[in-house]
């Protein structure tokens, strides 16, 4: 069956729009991500359900002021975090939210910040190492972006007050909210009941029928997916039914139709070029981070071109499934057991090892690039370009490096191993690497501008 099949052609672009604003959006509401999405999504609400559940098997449910989508996931993906004022969600914010939503579930229509607070601290203070004191600044500003997370979706909405002045001095402000009661329904909805859980690979398991219909379809679905959740799918990293469904011809027709996005497919994988802003996070981006990101990928493709230079050694990365089983790991270690709220392993533990491959023509093989090559090459770009990032980097380039390449590596560019990084082959999309520094008049602080070219 063809994808939006009862949509006319003159209204298709605006169906396209919304399909991309929902798969970026999962959670819709009156104000978010703007007032226009909701009235969108209830216009062409039987058209989405049928071809998001036909398609990716997504599940579209619309209650009162909410339309959120029930999406299926494969694998774990530590690389789209929440955020509020581009603030990262950490471990902290993470369980502060989890709490307060408990909280604002058995509260009535109204509730002041400071009593949230309260709530929220006394069910941390429950677990060892959590913990919620209003008194430290740092407690309260994390808990109050988990408010402003809140506020963003409609869950929370001020009546009086401001909770940037409550953070600010909690014994002089206050601030009052009405509850969005349909809105926190819609955000707390797990898949499988959580207190009996002990690893969070319970929520990643599918219930797929045995018969080969229901297999191929579950494989069309997923090779569906992974193309709109990922920066890039690579034909190594999949099994040979997901493969098969990338390469045909029909998925192309279908998700480009559904978009309006266009698929490109080079001889090692696929990807859904991002032709209007369907995601928040590009690459090149703005910001010191993904500036140093670039360059120092370019500097990893002309050296992998290098004539001159020693021959880089070339290994199989490590699986998916190690890949998953590390990630697995470090969700599961921050768990609480018998009540203690463990950190996980810090970003400096054990990476992966690269994988020993035979010589067959068809072993992947990618080249590492070694962690002494990528620290030498931050402090050579920071020594050309350092009036364009901030005095703190400039000072601690190694710090730059180790989150330039976790950034290289959300975008499937570059694999972490143990010794360094296998650089993947869309990397070789930025092997020309334009830089421009220029000074403003008023200041000695550096305009950074920088491109890349296939």
């Amino acid at each position: 069956m063809r994808v939006a099949q009862e949509v006319p052609a003159f209204a298709l672009a605006e169906y396209q729009k919304t399909v991309r604003v929902l798969l970026r959006h999962p959670l819709v509401t009156a104000g978010h991500p703007d007032p226009r999405t909701l009235s969108l999504v209830r216009r062409w609400a039987d058209a989405l359900r049928q071809d998001l559940a036909e398609q990716f098997g997504y599940r579209l449910e619309l209650h009162g002021q909410t339309a959120r989508l029930v999406r299926t996931h494969d694998h774990l993906d530590g690389t789209r975090p929440a955020e509020v004022r581009d603030r990262i969600f950490d471990r902290q914010r993470y369980a502060y939210l989890a709490l307060a939503l408990a909280v604002l579930g058995r509260a009535g229509i109204q509730i002041t910040l400071g009593e949230l607070a309260d709530a929220v601290a006394a069910d941390a203070a429950r677990i060892d190492g959590l913990g919620l004191d209003t008194d430290r600044y740092a407690d309260r500003r994390a808990f109050v972006d988990v408010v402003a997370w809140l506020e963003e979706r409609g869950a929370l909405r001020v009546a009086d007050g401001s909770a940037t002045s409550w953070a600010s001095d909690p014994k002089r402000a206050e601030a009052l909210y009405d509850l969005g009661r349909d809105v926190l329904t819609a955000i707390y909805r797990p898949s499988r009941v959580l207190q009996h859980l002990d690893s969070v690979t319970a929520l990643l398991q599918n219930n797929v029928g045995s018969s080969e219909n229901a297999q191929r379809r579950a494989a069309a679905q997923q090779a569906r997916r992974m193309l709109i959740e990922q920066p890039v799918v690579y034909f190594a990293d999949v099994d040979a039914g997901v493969r098969n469904h990338l390469r045909s011809p029909a998925i192309v027709e279908d998700i480009e139709r559904l978009t309006g996005l266009r698929i490109e497919r080079r001889a090692e994988g696929v990807l859904l070029v991002d032709t209007a802003n369907f995601s928040d996070a590009r690459f090149p981006g703005t910001g010191a981070i993904a500036q140093a990101a670039l360059l120092l990928l370019g500097e990893m493709a002309d050296r992998i071109v290098d004539p001159d230079a020693r021959k880089l050694s070339r290994l199989g990365p490590p699986t998916v499934e190690e890949r998953q089983t590390a990630l697995v790991s470090l969700v599961d270690a921050g768990l609480p057991q018998e009540g203690v709220f463990r950190e996980a392993v810090g970003e400096d533990g054990e990476h992966l090892k690269p994988q020993e491959v035979d010589d067959a023509p068809d072993a992947v093989r990618h080249p590492l690039v070694t962690d002494s090559f990528l620290r030498t090459c931050m402090r050579n770009l920071m020594v050309r370009y350092g009036a364009a990032f901030g005095e703190a980097w400039r000072e601690d380039p190694d710090r730059l490096t180790v989150k330039a390449i976790d950034l290289l590596e959300a975008y499937q560019l570059v694999i972490r191993v143990k010794g360094g990084v296998l650089v993947l082959p869309l990397a070789g999309r930025y092997r020309n690497v334009i830089a421009k520094v220029s000074r403003r008049r008023s200041a000695a602080t550096a305009l950074f501008e920088v491109g890349g070219r296939s």
